[in-house]
């Protein structure tokens, strides 16, 4: 304990909240929105924020004391994104499908067969899945434009202006520029603000074949492919070698746990982690750890204050938040459409991919995120099959 307190430094502690501030600023909009499309009273979507607030605080903290490196874990952005536009599927039943990406996930996870099953799944079509799921929040963060403009306008210079200036910080700036616009239009509601403790609510889960197929596959899909990948190959290339199968079957576990109470998925983080593993962090390699410790209580905190952070993102106008999720996404899309047509060979699947996605399509109950990897690839597996026979 002596070494581990030795270990810690300012520069750790900053790291950590950097990478909480910005992983929680960027996505916690996208995390609401899930909730609310899956008919979450306020109330359970406190219960939300407490699950992922616990679950990556203890994963982060637990996993990077144990290993003694730099190991940040997140709530699945990309995942809450799938859960945000599915329809006909109701709470207990999407509950349902949590554990059963969870359970994917453990198995995957600790058996060894992750990287295996992965390689299955063409990162083309995975890509253009991510970007045909985020797509509909930036086309959302344009419509509200029409409704407020100077808000939404004075939001996006700031976003280019940060991304130019200072890019780790861009989105929290994007964040205060439009709580001070909102302010000045009178559009803050601060007196709805409760200042409460977030409690968790159980919520017993049901299963059904649509919630299945339309949730649990597009949920598990989107989190390995998108999250848990990158968050494996920023690991090694910084120069960290963490055990890949405990740590993803880990986060499947707290999962699995916390699925009741609104925790849908928990992954490797990747932007936010190389926060905690680069020099910014520690000159030292083997005391970085403590920055992804540092989020890890930083987390935990924010979980137990669910109740205050629910009713402050609830005061904010709908326009501001659209924004900040539409804006935060951009990175991601742009990245996610760069490795969907980077190869000429599948650039057609990933387009059908990206556009049945990017549709919002629901047919029998299932969402348009099972259907595009579906049509994608069909599409793939003819046309590869077809150069193969023609050769």
């Amino acid at each position: 304990m002596r070494r581990i307190w030795r270990d810690f430094s300012v520069s750790t502690w900053m790291a950590g909240f950097v990478a909480v501030l910005v992983g929680f600023t960027s996505s916690a909009a996208i995390v609401f929105s899930a909730a609310q499309a899956l008919g979450a009273t306020p109330e359970q979507t406190v219960s939300w924020m407490w699950a992922l607030g616990i679950g990556m605080g203890v994963t982060s903290l637990g996993l990077s004391l144990w290993y003694r490196q730099p190991v940040l874990t997140a709530w699945s952005t990309p995942g809450a994104a799938v859960l945000a536009v599915s329809q006909g599927v109701t709470l207990p039943e999407a509950t349902g499908a949590f554990m059963v990406c969870a359970l994917s996930t453990m198995a995957v996870g600790y058996s060894g067969w992750f990287e295996r099953l992965m390689n299955k799944i063409p990162l083309a079509l995975a890509s253009a899945l991510l970007a045909g799921v985020l797509a509909r929040f930036a086309l959302d963060a344009v419509g509200a434009v029409a409704h407020a403009p100077a808000l939404v306008m004075a939001m996006t210079v700031a976003y280019v202006l940060g991304r130019r200036w200072w890019p780790r910080w861009s989105v929290p700036v994007v964040l205060l520029v439009g709580m001070g616009v909102a302010a000045l239009q009178g559009q803050l509601r601060m007196s709805s603000i409760d200042w409460s403790w977030g409690l968790p609510v159980w919520v017993s889960p049901t299963w059904s074949w649509a919630a299945m197929v339309g949730v649990a596959l597009p949920l598990f899909v989107v989190t390995m492919a998108s999250q848990n990948l990158p968050g494996v190959a920023a690991q090694r290339a910084s120069g960290f070698d963490i055990p890949v199968s405990p740590v993803v079957g880990a986060t499947g576990l707290a999962s699995l746990v916390l699925a009741p109470f609104g925790g849908y998925a928990l992954n490797l983080a990747a932007i936010t982690a190389a926060i905690c593993m680069g020099k910014e962090a520690h000159t030292d390699p083997t005391r970085r750890y403590t920055a992804s410790v540092s989020a890890g209580v930083l987390y935990i905190a924010l979980g137990l204050a669910g109740g205050t952070i629910v009713s402050l993102m609830a005061a904010f106008p709908q326009a501001l938040v659209l924004a900040v999720a539409g804006l935060a996404l951009l990175g991601t899309i742009a990245s996610g459409l760069s490795v969907a047509f980077k190869d000429e060979q599948q650039r057609d699947a990933a387009l059908l991919t990206f556009l049945v996605t990017l549709s919002g399509l629901t047919l029998a109950g299932v969402g348009s995120a099972f259907w595009g990897v579906v049509v994608g690839g069909f599409a793939q597996w003819f046309w590869t099959r077809r150069q193969t026979a023609s050769h």
